[in-house]
């Protein structure tokens, strides 16, 4: 009997379903299987004890091709660092980092167990320091519907520190003029107040090879550096967010100039117009960077100002938060 070219178009969709299911199934197993190696491919927001304090760290696993798993990860300090090929076991991992800005030779060595709903673990630093971390999948931060603002708060009053403190060293930072000056490196500066999503507007001017940073909740960095307006565009220099999203060109005014940012952070959504030019246009930050505050990415944190490395002022500095 002659078949109809429908037959045979129905059972080509059928086995193309079918193929492509198996394959599916073997890409993405079980949520709740921890001792598949696909079940750590995601984002992990990682919290590291040391010396009695907690300080933040990132993880991203990806599958590469059909069985490697690959990535990133970010330390306290420094940025985004590639991870070549992370070795899992029955739910057991690990994976070695060369040093970035350490001084040691030896690589970063991260041992964890991944569970359920959590993984924990060692970092073995290149000093051979020993710190435990636990982690959690990091939220997606994904927001339905369009965004409505409230009103414009004035963050800095131009006159003192109110509603702001010192984060590390001595404090350094004085009012004069009606910014907020740190003359040499010291202490960060924190807003004492605490936003989810906002609109940024603040003003700042560096010093001849000076480095600061605008941290967003308190987690992810928008760069501050003197580095030359011929320079690439790159997540390291100015108005790149560190590590992660570089400015699609280069905006910067150079040293002993005035300068500005204005940054809408949505979710993970972010948004920077450097010095009147839009740089970063909604764009996802995956994570965390370095010298954030902590990794609680799901909570609202505050607008931190890097005050050390190197001379900085900031002024008029407002924001206005989502309703």
């Amino acid at each position: 009997m002659k078949k109809h070219p429908l037959f045979f178009f129905s059972a080509l969709v059928s086995a193309c379903i079918i193929w492509c299911s198996g394959l599916h199934a073997q890409v993405k197993p079980a949520d709740n299987d921890p001792s598949h190696p696909f079940s750590l491919a995601g984002r992990w927001d990682l919290s590291v004890g040391e010396q009695g304090h907690t300080r933040a760290s990132w993880l991203e696993v990806e599958v590469s091709g059909v069985k490697t798993l690959v990535g990133r990860f970010v330390g306290a300090g420094g940025s985004a660092r590639p991870v070549s090929v992370v070795h899992f076991n029955q739910g057991d991992f690990d994976f070695n980092i060369p040093p970035q800005w350490e001084q040691d030779s030896s690589d970063l060595v991260v041992k964890g167990k991944l569970y359920a709903d959590h993984m924990e673990g060692t970092f073995k630093e290149p000093n051979g320091a020993v710190h435990h971390f636990t982690g959690v999948r990091a939220p997606d931060l994904k927001r339905e519907g369009q965004v409505q603002w409230g009103k414009t708060i004035t963050l800095f009053n131009g006159k003192n520190m109110d509603g702001w403190h010192i984060s590390g060293n001595k404090n350094q930072w004085i009012v004069k003029d009606g910014a907020l000056i740190s003359p040499h490196s010291g202490a960060n500066l924190i807003s004492d107040q605490k936003f989810n999503d906002f609109k940024l507007h603040v003003e700042f001017k560096y010093t001849k090879g000076s480095n600061s940073g605008v941290y967003l909740r308190g987690r992810y960095e928008v760069q501050i550096i003197d580095n030359p307006p011929t320079d690439e565009p790159n997540s390291h220099l100015f108005a790149g967010v560190y590590g992660f999203l570089p400015p699609s060109e280069m905006p910067t005014k150079g040293p002993d100039q005035w300068q500005s940012y204005d940054i809408t952070l949505v979710g993970r959504m972010v948004t920077v117009v450097a010095n009147g030019k839009t740089v970063i246009c909604n764009r996802e930050i995956p994570g965390i960077t370095g010298g954030a505050l902590d990794s609680q990415e799901g909570e609202p944190g505050p607008i931190y100002f890097q005050g050390d490395h190197g001379p900085i002022m900031f002024r008029n500095i407002t924001i206005t938060p989502a309703k």
